[in-house]
């Protein structure tokens, strides 16, 4: 990846905005709010998008918008068409060069997920920017559908909107009156990482009847001890099958003493489809569920 060697100035981008906006600018500006709560303006629909998140790429593919993906991060590996995407950059590095040369109308940031560094070098390309950081399983719904008009696909984002509203609906009339399993969700085991109740995976568990110990947390994603997780005694213990491929959740087995190891309740499920905020998180809220269903079987 290139190191950026120039400072982007908003007057660079003058000439190739006002020649892409020849043919279509007589539609009206659209404004939405993003997940900042800021208003988004766009004098035309989006046509050139940079994606910066891997959960962004896949709401724009979601939302009817994945020719108009020019650019991507790191990591933004579904849909499959998303790899064949010129990559811009890490959560660590962007290639600023790169970005501009992208000629993009809409950038589309991680709101908890990029810098404060690289989001000042983004505003000052003064091209509009839609922070996305979904923190609840409906936030993923109105992010679809928000997106969709940014990018004037409403009708394919309303439809995503309401098949995956329909999913998340059964899973939680299926399980709104399942007695209440004490979760904890591991993403790492050194050091030990979890979610807090800031992050959608907590909500998840809250659909499928359970209770994430350490929701009251204020970080999205805090790091633990081990005498803390021994104390929460958890139920169940979950955790991320492309996180824990070695030692992962398997860390515990030696605490016979902990609930979650004498019921045989250590789960393991595709740490991307659950985490990631976009519409296959449904997949995941489904798996979760059959998991603690389970351990709620395994109760003497």
């Amino acid at each position: 990846m290139r190191t950026p060697t120039t400072t982007v100035r908003p007057a660079q981008l003058l000439p190739w905005l006002a020649l892409a906006c020849a043919p279509v600018c007589a539609q009206p500006a659209v404004t939405v709010k993003d997940d900042a709560g800021n208003s988004v303006t766009v004098a035309r629909p989006a046509q050139r998008i940079i994606s910066m998140a891997p959960h962004i790429t896949e709401l724009l593919f979601a939302a009817g918008g994945g020719e108009r993906v020019v650019g991507v991060m790191n990591y933004s590996d579904y849909p499959e068409a998303a790899k064949r995407i010129p990559q811009v950059g890490s959560n660590a590095t962007i290639d600023m060069e790169h970005v501009l040369a992208l000629r993009p109308d809409l950038l589309v940031v991680w709101k908890s997920g990029n810098t404060a560094r690289q989001l000042d070098q983004l505003k000052s390309l003064g091209i509009p920017i839609f922070y996305s950081d979904p923190q609840k399983l409906e936030e993923v719904a109105t992010s679809l559908t928000r997106l969709g008009q940014l990018m004037d696909t409403g009708p394919s984002a309303q439809k995503a909107a309401q098949d995956y509203r329909q999913r998340i609906a059964r899973l939680s009339a299926a399980y709104a009156q399942r007695s209440t399993v004490r979760v904890f969700y591991q993403i790492w085991e050194k050091p030990i990482f979890t979610l807090s109740g800031e992050h959608i995976v907590s909500d998840a568990i809250r659909v499928c009847g359970g209770q994430n110990v350490f929701a009251a947390l204020k970080v999205p994603a805090p790091t633990v001890s081990t005498e803390a997780v021994l104390q929460e005694n958890p139920e169940a213990i979950v955790g991320g099958e492309k996180h824990d491929a070695e030692a992962g959740i398997n860390i515990w087995k030696q605490y016979k003493g902990m609930q979650a190891v004498q019921r045989g309740n250590l789960f393991m499920i595709d740490s991307e489809t659950l985490v990631r905020a976009t519409p296959r998180i449904a997949d995941g809220v489904a798996m979760l569920c059959e998991r603690l269903e389970a351990a709620r079987q395994h109760r003497p």
